[in-house]
């Protein structure tokens, strides 16, 4: 039983249970479209259907993390399947496993209010919405936002993060940012916002059938 129900990985060269970042990383992106097209969904044609079923897989996923063991959770065996050829990154559990109760937190809210009560409100989109930006931050940058909030409640040192910012230490050259890269990149969001204003009209034309597929449609 002990076998079954535990969190973390007992790997040769770490002193506390790890889990890979990698295949994290690719649930956590699995999630993320899952949930951001059933939210198109609701936004494009106020269907809740698939917003519903969402949650609970989430739901479930999440619980099977925290109450039983991450390698039985569905997405993260997708994710391990997907990265499999990959070389592992060790990420702490402990600070995993506070992050993933956070997520238990918001898909028991979601699924109270949207599920079982069957009605929506302010509340339940700013929940989908920190949902998504937790999952993509995790997909895309690899940041866990949720184990940022470990160190305010636990007073413990917090072991192997991912891309070691546990670490105090300086960073390379290749990861520091001169001030002619930070004005580049205000330059680009003002070339983006000049030409929304140049091209808003031009753009926002409907394209025409090139090939008349459509237009028996």
């Amino acid at each position: 039983m002990k076998k079954i129900i535990k969190f973390g990985e007992d790997v040769q060269g770490y002193n506390i249970p790890v889990l890979n970042e990698r295949e994290i990383r690719a649930a956590a992106g699995l999630l993320f479209l899952l949930m951001f097209i059933s939210i198109i969904a609701v936004v494009t044609n106020g269907d809740f259907t698939m917003l519903k079923f969402s949650i609970f897989i989430f739901f479930t996923d999440m619980v099977i993390r925290v109450f039983i063991n991450p390698k039985f959770a569905p997405t993260l065996i997708i994710g391990r399947l997907i990265v499999f050829n990959q070389t592992p990154e060790y990420v702490g559990a402990r600070q995993k496993k506070f992050a993933w109760k956070i997520g238990v937190a918001l898909a028991v809210i979601m699924l109270v209010l949207l599920v079982v009560v069957n009605g929506h409100s302010p509340i339940t989109g700013l929940i989908c919405f920190i949902c998504l930006i937790f999952l993509f931050f995790e997909s895309a940058f690899g940041i866990c936002l949720g184990c940022k909030f470990y160190p305010i409640f636990f007073k413990d040192k917090v072991q192997y993060c991912p891309g070691e910012i546990c670490d105090v230490k300086s960073r390379h050259d290749i990861q520091k940012t001169s001030w002619l890269q930070v004005f580049i990149v205000f330059a680009f969001f003002a070339y983006i916002i000049l030409a929304v204003f140049l091209f808003n009209d031009i753009f926002g034309k409907q394209p025409s059938d090139l090939f008349g597929i459509y237009s028996n449609f």
